[in-house]
């Protein structure tokens, strides 16, 4: 009987964490999940530097500030109230010469904040650098030797669940994004893309980070 509720319990809570997505209106098979009160993520290639943002419709900011992140020398985080929304918007920039610095791999292994393990990563941890800014704490960067990926807290309305699906650049899969649900204390929930970094992906990204 206790199994049946615990099934039953789970089922709920991953229907619940279903009902925060959606597809695009196309539904091809390279389509992204859109996220209930989310804008992205998206991700562009702007010289040598990867730009990552997403617009938090839930969460509004009178001013904005740009803040270094600790470990990366050359790269940045920017929140700012939506130009378009009541909203705000988080831009992360990160240096490439910043994601293929051999010294962030020697960053303690982290695992998601509160300590449940990565989705979709072996072993559950990556490498990472861990700091809070202005409404969001507890924001995570993993860089490992085949990936490189983001962790923004966002409270999304759900207890306990975690879905990982598939995270497409130009109709070819980047790497995955999962919607993280609230931990066992109500804590700790948000949005976590990791991007694939190995084979020809990085072969074409260090040389972009050679031209500039």
């Amino acid at each position: 009987m206790n199994a049946l509720i615990r099934a039953k319990k789970h089922s709920f809570l991953f229907l619940t964490l279903l009902g925060l997505l959606s597809f695009t209106s196309c539904k091809s098979d390279t389509s992204n999940i859109e996220i209930e009160g989310v804008d992205g993520p998206h991700v562009q290639l702007l010289q040598d530097n990867l730009m990552i943002s997403m617009v938090l419709e839930n969460v509004v900011l009178d001013g904005g500030l740009r803040y270094n992140i600790p470990k990366y020398p050359n790269s940045y985080i920017e929140i700012s109230p939506d130009l378009q929304s009541s909203g705000t918007l988080l831009s992360v920039s990160v240096s490439l010469d910043d994601v293929f610095d051999d010294r962030l791999g020697n960053l303690d292994p982290q695992r998601l904040p509160g300590g449940r393990a990565l989705p979709g990563v072996a072993g559950g941890q990556l490498p990472a650098v861990a700091f809070s800014i202005e409404k969001f704490h507890n924001m995570s960067l993993y860089v490992g030797p085949e990936v490189f990926g983001i962790f923004v807290p966002a409270d999304l309305g759900v207890d306990g669940a975690i879905a990982t699906f598939s995270y497409y650049m130009n109709d070819k899969k980047a790497g995955n994004i999962s919607v993280v649900g609230n931990d066992s204390n109500g804590e700790h929930g948000g949005i976590l893309l990791l991007l694939n970094m190995k084979g020809k992906m990085k072969k074409k990204l260090m040389k972009r980070a050679e031209r500039y």
